[in-house]
């Protein structure tokens, strides 16, 4: 690897063990074994490149989180079954990937202070609507509507945002997937 990759993976390995803030410009240049100057020739800056690796690696875990669903997932069984299939794998994600998942909780507050990742943050989470709509329909993303975008990827996306935190603060106490698709069923019934 060149020092651009040595610097992507270091401020990837600081962000899960160290955090947004906590990561400083020594600490990136240690993990990835190269200078400081480094960041500055590579990426312009410390945030930069923070805003880079942090991309790279929530792409990598959504990338990872869609393969492990779909394998999951018996092509045979019910739309239910599938559903709640889909969920046991998210939820197996949380435990596996919580440094990442922390990092993220970190970069949404950090963008308050950054537009750029503000922007990024923006950019990624309507991504991942459009994934989440996409795989709880069944289709491509090429097939989806903005509506179903809006309506069932939101929904989704801010379903399982609530659910990986419940599972970040106390993961003894978390539901699981089959008490979210319950839930979800009984919440369903009560606006039918």
């Amino acid at each position: 690897m060149g020092n651009r990759e040595d610097l992507m993976a270091g401020a990837i390995q600081c962000l899960k063990e160290k955090g947004w803030s906590r990561t400083t410009v020594r600490d990136i240049a240690a993990a990835a074994g190269v200078s400081h100057a480094a960041i500055g020739y590579h990426f312009g800056s410390r945030e930069a490149l923070l805003l880079t690796a942090f991309s790279q690696a929530m792409d990598e875990w959504g990338r990872e989180v869609q393969r492990e669903m779909m394998s999951a997932i018996d092509p045979g069984a019910s739309p239910s079954e599938q559903y709640r299939a889909s969920w046991r794998a998210m939820i197996d994600s949380y435990g596996r990937n919580r440094q990442l998942w922390l990092a993220s909780i970190e970069a949404f507050v950090q963008s308050e202070h950054h537009p750029e990742l503000r922007r990024q943050l923006a950019a990624a989470q309507r991504e991942g609507r459009r994934g989440m709509a996409a795989g709880a329909l069944g289709i491509d993303e090429d097939d989806l509507t903005e509506a179903d975008e809006r309506r069932i990827g939101a929904v989704a996306t801010a379903l399982n945002s609530g659910i990986m935190l419940q599972h970040m603060l106390d993961p003894e106490n978390a539901p699981t997937a089959e008490e979210v698709v319950d839930g979800l069923v009984k919440l369903v019934s009560l606006v039918q």
